[in-house]
């Protein structure tokens, strides 16, 4: 199986136009299997909402101790290189890492795939998609504290390997890949069962 990055922000709100990240995790995977993971705390000078904190965990005193963003980003970037990058809820993270690359002046090169997209078409059976129930669901490692950029990025790394496990025991896809993901996250269930079907 091809390398994958798999990214978790946690962030002081929903959108980069308002908000910033306060800390990144990423989990790589390759052959089966999680092989190398970066985790840091991010000081953007942002302040972190009470909520917030209560959330994460992650209190504005840690974030003073933090290194800089630009610091983290540039590190994360070289971390994670040319490799294609996946989170559950895509979306939320993709805007993030957009903007907090464009503020060193980087840009993204590789697209996103999305866990949460990929779930719900192929485990329809599942009784939620939020990741923590998912994983629970799925039976998949603990991985610690949600909310918190590693565990997460962890656990979404782990439901991609069972969603790629999914697709060779249950669809006979012994080559699946990232390109294969972001193809089955645009289309309907049912396009997807017409497609993993025809083979």
């Amino acid at each position: 199986m091809e390398s994958i990055a798999v990214i978790d922000f946690e962030t002081t709100g929903v959108s980069p136009d308002q908000a910033r990240a306060t800390e990144i995790g990423v989990a790589i995977i390759e052959g089966g299997q999680i092989v190398a993971r970066y985790q840091s705390l991010m000081n953007s000078g942002a302040w972190v909402p009470p909520f917030i904190e209560q959330l994460t965990g992650i209190s504005n005193a840690m974030l003073r101790a933090a290194p800089p963003s630009d610091q983290v980003m540039a590190e994360v970037a070289d971390f994670i290189g040319e490799r294609p990058l996946l989170a559950h809820n895509a979306a939320f993270d993709q805007k993030f890492w957009d903007a907090e690359l464009a503020r060193i002046r980087r840009r993204r090169r590789q697209p996103f795939a999305c866990s949460l997209l990929l779930s719900r078409r192929l485990l329809p059976e599942a009784p939620s998609h939020k990741l923590g129930n998912l994983n629970r669901w799925a039976g998949l490692p603990d991985t610690g504290r949600a909310h918190r950029a590693l565990a997460d990025a962890e656990m979404a790394a782990n439901l991609t390997l069972h969603l790629f496990d999914l697709l060779r025991r249950r669809h006979g896809r012994h080559q699946a890949d990232h390109a294969l993901l972001c193809q089955l996250q645009k289309l309907s269930a049912a396009k997807v069962r017409a497609l993993l079907t025809a083979g």
